[in-house]
């Protein structure tokens, strides 16, 4: 299934009612000073959305969804382009916009301080949560199983997600950029930002109000081929995670004596193999090859899927199990909920419709 970015995406921008506004917290790997991130975060402010970036001081691609806190007080060297210098606080502002946020650790580090100190304390009317989280865009793609879990652009929108906000990762295919250094309507920043704006705008537009962006623990990958004002309006294909997937092999360089990284080839089947969703859709690595946008949805639920292959590996193991694991399981929900309660919130499920 496909649908064309056009004119609706300028269409909306700058015309979001102010019923449909949303408190939108953004984040990604590449750094608060990307030009990617600041531009799609010009345009959901110009749409009409309270928007407000909490990102890494410093260029933190790869990191997954580790968790690394800043080790001093202060920042030890100035931040990406010296935006801001070294000795000043690890969390802080930017200095010419207050909603953007910089912190000196991880990108999931990063969601997290955003939920738990920026909110809280500077901006109480957001109740420490957010309508939702969009990452990025990426500079390039993070397609496949095994390159989404990498992504810290990624793992800042799983940090979001755990935390029971709608998240939607963006990852384009243009290099990096100050955002400062970002020039005119046909900079690539700007078109993989609107390519981006388009999709996030999209889901936005068709949820009712009151209702949650996606349902709970839903995330969306999306992925954008190289544009150019020729093709900044490419078709949009919903997709799924695996099918010609990429994972790593190392490298080892025989002068250097260090290693490196590398696809592995053939392709590895362990990454492609395709347990969950619609075997139908086509995959995001053909069609960002093909040189469409690619949109998948996946959950935090990394459960294997009810089958054969799933009662074949519990059974392997079925001597170890309990025979009262049905008390085991009420015990262990009733644990989980008083830890829950203790800390002001109540877990209750699936509580919003997409």
């Amino acid at each position: 299934m496909r649908f064309q970015l056009s004119t609706a995406v300028t269409a909306a921008l700058g015309l979001a009612a102010s019923a449909d506004a949303l408190k939108i917290l953004m984040g990604n790997d590449d750094g608060f000073g990307s030009g990617n991130l600041r531009e799609l975060y010009k345009m959901l402010v110009d749409a009409g959305h309270e928007v407000l970036i909490v990102a890494p001081a410093q260029q933190q691609s790869g990191k997954g969804t580790t968790v690394v806190w800043a080790e001093t007080a202060n920042l030890t060297v100035p931040s990406q382009y010296n935006i801001i210098p070294a000795g000043a606080p690890s969390v802080g502002r930017d200095p010419k916009d207050d909603n953007i946020w910089y912190y000196d650790g991880t990108p999931a580090a990063c969601t997290f301080v955003a939920l738990d100190y920026v909110l809280p304390r500077y901006y109480p009317d957001w109740k420490q949560t957010a309508d939702l989280f969009v990452a990025g865009p990426n500079y390039g793609t993070n397609l496949g199983p095994f390159v989404m879990a990498l992504s810290g652009t990624v793992g800042s929108t799983f940090a979001a997600i755990s935390r029971s906000i709608p998240g939607i990762a963006t990852s384009a295919s243009n290099r990096a950029v100050p955002y400062f250094n970002v020039t005119g309507p046909s900079h690539p920043a700007v078109l993989a930002a609107k390519a981006s704006f388009g999709i996030v705008n999209e889901f936005i537009k068709n949820t009712p109000a009151g209702q949650k962006v996606l349902p709970l623990g839903y995330g969306v990958n999306v992925n954008i081929p190289e544009l150019t004002n020729a093709t900044s309006s490419p078709p949009v294909f919903k997709t799924r995670l695996t099918g010609n997937a990429e994972t790593d092999v190392a490298v080892y360089n025989e002068t250097t004596g260090l290693f490196t990284w590398d696809n592995v080839n053939p392709l590895a089947a362990g990454i492609n193999a395709q347990y969950n969703g619609d075997a139908s859709l086509p995959d995001e690595t053909w069609v960002v090859a093909g040189g469409g946008i690619s949109v998948s949805a996946f959950t935090m639920d990394w459960s294997a899927p009810v089958s054969g292959y799933t009662d074949a590996v519990y059974a392997k193991a079925s001597a170890l199990f309990s025979s009262g694991s049905g008390n085991a399981t009420a015990y262990s929900k009733r644990m989980v909920e008083e830890r829950i309660r203790k800390r002001g919130a109540m877990l209750t499920g699936r509580d919003g419709g997409a």
